[in-house]
């Protein structure tokens, strides 16, 4: 019985820190829902800063690889590794700013935001919820959950119409990018994200 209950408490133990990680990482997806007001009062100072950051990320994720510790940055990027990560180059903060950086360059203001909100509430939301409360895995997809992906296609349809007031238009999005969000890229997602449904909003605007 102690066995038992000892090995259950391992799993939730376990659970519990792999929830802690899904929540660390998407919270730094939902706070790049900001980055297009910044961009819309200091376009270019921004896009350099963003530049910088991604810069400075990867030397300090070479530095780590080698075992030096950079304060701050070495701290989050363990925290918020998956499994998957572990004693690897850390790619997620890299295409996330990449993403951002090209839908901003490519796109108008309008569009350049619509793309950036599917990328942090659509993508961000389909992980959390699919790791908190999926339970139907989709075949095919290394683990993506039917929650998740509909939890992708309301946030990207709510963030579009938000910006758009076209519920056609939304919709479509929140399609494309659900498709988009459950096909297993690991983290090119966070480039394709953005750019695409930032591209089609464009064209259709």
């Amino acid at each position: 019985m102690k066995s038992t209950e000892l090995k259950v408490g391992i799993v939730l133990k376990q659970y519990r820190s792999v929830i802690f990680k899904e929540v660390f990482r998407k919270s730094i997806h939902l706070c790049s829902a900001f980055i297009p007001l910044f961009l819309s009062f200091y376009y270019w100072p921004v896009i350099t800063l963003l530049c910088l950051a991604l810069a400075g990320y990867c030397l300090s994720e070479f530095a780590r690889l080698k075992g030096i510790e950079v304060p701050v940055v070495s701290t989050i990027t363990t925290v918020a590794a998956r499994k998957r990560d572990e004693n690897k180059f850390v790619l997620g903060p890299v295409t996330l700013v990449i993403g951002i950086i090209f839908s901003a360059l490519l796109w108008e203001p309008e569009a350049s935001r619509i793309g950036i909100y599917a990328l942090a509430f659509g993508d961000g939301c389909a992980s959390l919820v699919g790791k908190i409360w999926g339970r139907v895995h989709i075949p095919y997809t290394k683990g993506k959950t039917v929650a998740g992906s509909l939890s992708c296609f309301f946030a990207v349809f709510a963030s579009s119409f938000a910006v758009t007031h076209n519920a056609s238009l939304a919709f479509l999005l929140g399609i494309i990018a659900t498709f988009v969000e459950v096909i297993p890229m690991t983290d090119f997602d966070n480039i394709v994200i953005p750019v695409l449904i930032g591209g089609v909003a464009q064209y259709f605007l």
